[in-house]
């Protein structure tokens, strides 16, 4: 653990000095969803952005679960140049969630699982100074989940009829917002 923690900080002393940019979007924190990350250099013309968001909202109404947490690792291409104008990113990563999905809304049913996601991001990075930009971003794609269905009415066992896992993928848009970007 000590060695990943320590190459972790010479990995991120040395990005330091090639343009990096820590990251909270300004959008998701007016729900009380933090959304953060870290963007660095790795070309002339691309970067490599990781952000984690969660929602620690265990419900909003007491019996909906509306609880989740992604990592969205992701390889952005810049058209005109690095943190300046419009860009587009591919990504993978995973989530895990303890959430009630659109289609069961006003049903005490809610999934509890986690999946990964394969998608893309389209974003436009707007220079306010040279330290502060703002990323204006929407992206999604993929979505496959695996989870088990509960009844959160107090009804006993699982909704779903699945042996182990119950499956579901769909295409979705999944992550936007506002990144306000400070360089470091």
């Amino acid at each position: 653990m000590k060695k990943i923690f320590l190459l972790a900080i010479i990995f991120f002393s040395i990005q330091s000095h090639s343009q990096t940019f820590i990251k909270f979007n300004g959008a998701t924190a007016l729900l009380a969803i933090p959304n953060v990350g870290i963007e660095t250099s790795i070309g002339e013309k691309t970067t490599f952005s990781f952000d984690v968001m969660a929602s620690f909202w265990k419900s909003f109404n007491g019996h909906n679960p509306m609880e989740f947490y992604t990592f969205t690792p992701e390889i952005r291409y810049h058209f005109k140049e690095k943190y300046n104008g419009l860009y587009v990113g591919g990504h993978a990563g995973p989530d895990f969630y303890q959430i009630q999905k659109w289609g069961y809304w006003g049903s005490p049913k809610y999934e509890h699982g986690f999946g990964y996601r394969l998608g893309v991001t389209v974003g436009y990075n707007i220079k306010l100074s040279d330290k502060f930009l703002l990323d204006v971003f929407a992206g999604g794609g993929w979505h496959q989940g695996f989870y088990h269905g509960y009844y959160n009415d107090g009804t006993p066992g699982r909704y779903d009829k699945a042996e182990n896992w119950n499956k579901s993928g769909e295409w979705l848009p999944y992550r936007g917002g506002v990144m306000i970007s400070y360089k470091l």
